[in-house]
């Protein structure tokens, strides 16, 4: 090696270092794949228990809380709270083990400045969904859970893989789509949160994890 192969090897490893203590780079695809799988399995669940229950998923974000319609939303709720706590408990996992694989600290200041740029948007959106839910306002609960999901996705993109603000943007999209097709909303749910996070997994381990380095 001559020594200009030596000063550049020098430089790549200092831009890995870098990168390692200013972006989170840690996120495993297959979590986005799981996450993915989690949310058709709980749309799965939903429109099976419509079909049982005599509704169609048309009727699950209407503005009125009346019979039926608010026992779909009930439901609803719970499925999406079970996708969310299956996701976070896949994710966790496999980040923690991705992160000893490649020798890398799971948390650390990088780690907690980027969940908490990820938090306030959901944090907020959850709350925003259940004011909507108060006022009866449930046509606008599956736009808004994807958009603020978006919103967080980009706010947190900037700690870690650029990916993550690609997606964060299709979600967004998605989000306002739902919001003009609002009786479509279940639909728009199972793209935004099943589709896109498969699509978005698949490219994450392609690009990332079939690399025998950490970029």
């Amino acid at each position: 090696m001559n020594q200009n192969e030596e000063q550049l090897a020098a430089l790549n490893d200092i831009r890995k270092m870098m990168e390692r203590s200013s972006k989170f780079i840690s996120l495993n695809g297959f979590s986005g794949v799981f996450i993915g799988i989690f949310a058709l399995l709980g749309v799965a669940t939903m429109a099976w228990f419509l079909h049982t229950n005599g509704s169609c998923y048309r009727e699950l974000f209407s503005d009125t809380l009346t019979g039926n319609s608010a026992l779909n939303i009930q439901v609803f709720a719970i499925i999406s709270v079970a996708v969310l706590i299956l996701s976070l408990l896949i994710s966790s996992w496999l980040t923690i083990r991705k992160a000893k694989k490649n020798g890398l600290k799971i948390w650390d200041k990088t780690t907690r400045i980027m969940l908490l740029n990820l938090m306030i948007p959901l944090v907020t959106g959850g709350v925003f969904c259940l004011i909507l839910l108060y006022h009866q306002l449930t046509g606008l609960i599956a736009p808004s859970m994807l958009i603020f999901y978006g919103l967080a996705l980009i706010n947190a993109s900037k700690y870690t893989y650029p990916e993550v603000r690609i997606l964060g943007i299709l979600e967004i999209i998605t989000g306002l789509l739902a919001s003009v097709f609002i009786p479509f909303g279940l639909i728009f749910w199972a793209f935004g949160f099943g589709i896109l996070h498969i699509i978005y997994g698949w490219i994450m381990y392609y690009r990332y994890e079939r690399q025998p380095s950490v970029k």
